[in-house]
């Protein structure tokens, strides 16, 4: 069994390009323009923009993003998962975690929503066996700002500079979850580097 759904999370829409909450739109777009995916076309029945990509030997792989505004994102999975027949164990989302540094990639399979409120919507309307895509965005700061003013405010000069450095990475995570599966992929990506030890022995 593969993967024949991902998901981007975001708000429509052109004040929120680039704010946090849009990283897993930018993600999955970046990796449909990489893999020459079928252009963009909206789809007011499903409720969102999709993109098909042809995989090889397997069936098409669709590219979502979601038109509803984040809090209700699984409306428009809900509809596409139904329209083409795929389930939860075939889908990717791909979104924003505030819990990892800015650069940082994890996957993971269940689990709760983690205060996200995309996610959570999704799990309310879906089974949660679907894998996740957490792309970090940092914790909020200063600590006192609002977590919505923060999520849908724009990164720093020096955050997208580490994000475009990233990009290549977040695509190669999407790739091997296609070719490799869940736990192969996630070995793979969740994996902390070893400190290197010097010649004398010591860390």
């Amino acid at each position: 069994m593969g993967f024949r759904l991902i998901v981007g999370l975001g708000n429509p829409g052109a004040a929120y390009e680039k704010t946090r909450h849009n990283i897993g739109f930018r993600v999955v777009e970046q990796f449909a323009q990489a893999k020459g995916a079928e252009e963009w076309q909206k789809n007011r029945k499903l409720k969102g923009e999709a993109a098909q990509l042809e995989q090889k030997g397997s069936e098409k792989l669709y590219l979502v993003k979601p038109m509803t505004f984040m809090n209700e994102s699984g409306v428009c999975l809900q509809k596409v998962s139904s329209y083409y027949k795929i389930p939860p164990e075939e889908v990717i989302v791909v979104y924003d975690e505030i819990n990892l540094d800015v650069g940082e990639v994890k996957i993971s399979v269940r689990g709760g929503p983690g205060g996200h409120n995309g996610l959570s919507d999704i799990i309310d309307r879906m089974k949660p066996n679907f894998t996740r895509v957490r792309i970090g965005i940092g914790q909020k700061t200063p600590k006192e700002i609002d977590l919505a003013d923060y999520v849908l405010g724009k990164f720093s000069e020096e955050d997208e500079t580490v994000i475009g450095a990233s990009m290549e990475r977040y695509i190669d995570c999407l790739d091997r979850l296609l070719k490799e599966g869940s736990e192969k992929a996630m070995n793979f990506v969740n994996r902390k580097p070893k400190p290197k030890q010097r010649e004398d022995g010591q860390l």
